[in-house]
C-alpha cells in the first residue's frame, strides 16, 4: 500500500475526526479570560503520553499517568484549566483533580479512569473548585467539531496567541488528519515533553506505534526548544487516536505517521518559542561536528540556554565568543584548531582563527526577527538543531510579577 508524505493544513486538535473541544471561561482567571478547556473523544481512543522529568509532579500529572494505567491506555476526555497549576497544593490537590476527572466522567458518561487531567498556571495555590464545577458541564455543552480555536484559547497562561496546526497524510490512497494545539511561553526547555500539549489523529495506531512516534516527534520538536531553561512541574503531551478515517497505521506506514506528527509537533513548538515571554527573534541553533548526536544536542541546548548569547542576539551583537565559549563549556569533545562559528552564512570564526571583518554584516543581520547561528565543534560529523528565542527586559518584567 502506498504513503505520501504529510501536508500542512488549517486546523487544530479537534481536525481529526472523531473529537470535539471546547474552551469557556469558568471565572478561575480573575480577568475573565477563557479558562477551561474540554476535548471529548466520541469513543475510546488510544493514547500515548510523555511527562515532564521534574521531580515536583503537579497533581494533574499524576493522576493522568495513574489513569492511563488503569484504562490500559484509553481515554474519552481530557479537562485541562488555566490560571491555576495545581502543584505543590498537597493532598488538596490531588482531591481536586480526581473531583475534575469525576465531574468529566459524568458529563461525557464513561468510566473516570478514561479522563485525563491537565492544569497550568501559578505553582502552589489551590483551585477554586465552586468555579471548575459549574465550568465542566458549560464546556460540554460548548463543545463542536469547530471549536478547537475556543479551546487553544482556554489553555493560554502568558502566551501571547493561541497555538495551534494541522496536518494530512495519505496510506495507502486514503487520508488520515493529524491536529494539536499547545501552550507555553516561559518555563520552557522540555524535559520529555513541554508545557501543556494535546495532539490527536483519526488514524488508528497500535499502542506500541503511538508510543514509539510520540517519542520520536517530541525530541525533534518540543524537546529541542528551550526559552529560559526551565521545565515546568506540569508538563505533558498527549496523543489521542481516534481511529475514525478508517486509516491503519501499521510498521510499513509508520514512517508517514511519524512524519506528520513530527510536522504538527514542530510547528507547534516553534509557535512557543516564536512566541516566547519577551521574546522578539526566533533563533535556530546549529551544532555539527560533534562527536554523536547526543553530544550536538547537548552542545546546542547550552548554546541556546546561554543568557550572554540570548542577550547578545537581542542587542544584535555579533559576540561570536559567547558561542564558542558555551560551546567550549558543554563538557563535550571540541577541536579548538577545527572548530568554527556562523552568524547566518557569514563565517566569523574558523579553523581557530576569527573574522571580525564581517562583524558589520553580521550586526545588519541580526536585525531580522528570524535568525540562524552555527557552531563546528570540529569533532566529528554529527549535529543537532535546537530553537530558542532572545532574552529581553520584558522577560524579567513578565517574570518579576507573575504571581503578585
Amino acid at each position: 500500500m502506498g504513503a505520501a508524505l504529510s501536508t500542512i493544513t488549517g486546523g487544530g486538535v479537534a481536525t481529526a475526526r472523531g473529537f470535539r473541544a471546547a474552551g469557556i471561561s469558568a471565572g478561575i482567571k480573575a480577568n475573565g479570560n477563557p479558562d477551561l478547556a474540554l476535548l471529548v473523544a466520541d469513543a475510546a481512543a488510544q493514547v500515548a503520553a510523555v511527562y515532564t522529568t521534574n521531580k515536583m509532579l503537579a497533581a494533574p500529572v499524576l493522576l493522568s499517568k495513574e489513569h492511563l494505567n488503569r484504562s490500559g491506555g484509553l481515554a474519552r476526555a481530557i479537562v485541562v484549566n488555566s490560571g491555576c497549576a495545581n502543584s505543590c497544593t498537597g493532598d488538596t490537590g490531588m482531591r481536586d483533580a480526581r473531583a475534575m476527572a469525576e465531574l468529566t466522567a459524568q458529563v461525557v458518561g464513561c468510566p473516570v479512569e478514561q479522563v485525563l487531567v491537565a492544569s497550568t498556571g501559578v505553582i502552589g495555590v489551590a483551585l477554586p473548585m465552586d468555579k471548575v464545577r459549574s465550568g465542566i458541564p458549560a464546556a460540554y455543552e460548548a463543545l463542536g467539531a469547530d471549536q478547537g480555536p475556543a479551546a487553544a484559547r482556554a489553555i493560554m497562561t502568558t502566551d501571547i496567541g493561541p497555538k495551534e496546526a494541522a496536518a494530512t497524510i495519505s496510506i495507502g490512497g486514503r487520508h488520515a488528519s493529524i491536529g494539536g494545539m499547545c501552550k507555553g511561553a516561559g518555563m520552557i526547555e522540555p524535559m520529555m515533553a513541554t508545557m501543556l500539549g494535546f495532539v490527536t489523529t483519526d488514524a488508528a495506531v497500535p499502542k506500541a506505534l503511538l508510543d514509539r512516534a510520540l517519542r520520536e516527534a517530541v525530541d525533534q520538536s518540543f524537546n529541542a526548544i528551550t526559552v529560559d531553561g526551565d521545565s515546568s512541574t506540569n508538563d505533558c503531551v498527549l496523543l489521542l487516536a481516534s481511529g475514525a478515517s478508517g486509516v491503519a497505521v501499521d510498521e510499513a506506514s509508520y514512517g508517514t505517521f511519524v512524519e506528520g506528527l513530527t510536522t504538527v509537533c514542530r510547528e507547534l513548538a516553534l509557535a512557543i518559542v516564536r512566541g516566547g515571554e519577551g521574546a522578539t527573534k526566533l533563533v535556530t541553533v546549529q551544532v555539527t561536528g560533534a562527536a554523536s548526536s547526543a553530544e550536538a544536542r547537548k552542545a546546542a541546548k547550552v548554546i541556546a540556554n546561554s543568557l550572554l548569547v540570548k542577550t547578545a542576539i537581542h542587542g544584535g551583537d555579533p559576540n561570536w565568543g559567547r558561542l564558542i565559549c558555551a560551546a567550549g563549556r558543554a563538557g563535550v569533545a571540541l577541536d579548538a584548531s577545527r572548530a568554527g562559528v556562523t552568524i547566518g552564512s557569514l563565517v566569523l570564526f574558523k579553523d581557530g582563527q576569527p573574522h571580525d571583518e564581517l562583524a558589520p554584516a553580521a550586526a545588519e543581520y541580526l536585525k531580522g526577527d528570524d535568525l540562524s547561528i552555527g557552531v563546528d565543534l570540529g569533532a566529528g560529523s554529527a549535529s543537532s538543531t535546537v530553537w530558542t528565542c532572545d532574552l529581553s527586559a520584558e522577560y524579567v518584567r513578565i517574570n518579576a510579577d507573575y504571581r503578585t
